[in-house]
């Protein structure tokens, strides 16, 4: 279900404010997608904006982890813990801030992989 985006119609004083336009279908937004932990990598490309094409990853299986020596491709193995939502980590969903646990350590998800389509990740240091 897509809903309304919108700002609020009283200003911080408490009066009204008057719309400088109608609601357009730009403005609605999109249902948040869920990136999951899987096996095997699912994308799907979606058309937004101007004709543009956006990525979203809904099942990601490895992630590129940043550390000392250098970026590695490393497989997930769980989400450890996310910020976003308690519930997101029981359920294996990444997130832009959430802790994942890789075969090289625990890393944290620096990128937005419902939206770019990839999970860049910083090891973090034991």
């Amino acid at each position: 279900m897509v809903t309304w985006r919108l700002r609020s119609r009283r200003k911080p004083t408490g009066g009204l404010l008057r719309p400088h336009r109608k609601k357009r279908r730009a403005d609605r937004g999109r249902d948040f997608t869920a990136t999951k932990v899987g096996e095997e990598e699912k994308r799907k490309v979606l058309r937004v904006r101007g004709g543009n094409k956006k990525v979203v990853l809904l099942q990601a299986a490895y992630a590129n982890v940043k550390t000392e020596e250098g970026v590695k491709r490393a497989r997930i193995i769980r989400v450890v813990e996310n910020p976003a939502n308690r519930q997101f980590a029981r359920q294996n969903i990444i997130t832009k801030g959430a802790i994942i646990e890789t075969e090289i350590g625990l890393a944290k998800v620096t990128s937005r992989p419902s939206q770019v389509g990839v999970v860049n990740a910083v090891l973090l240091k034991e």
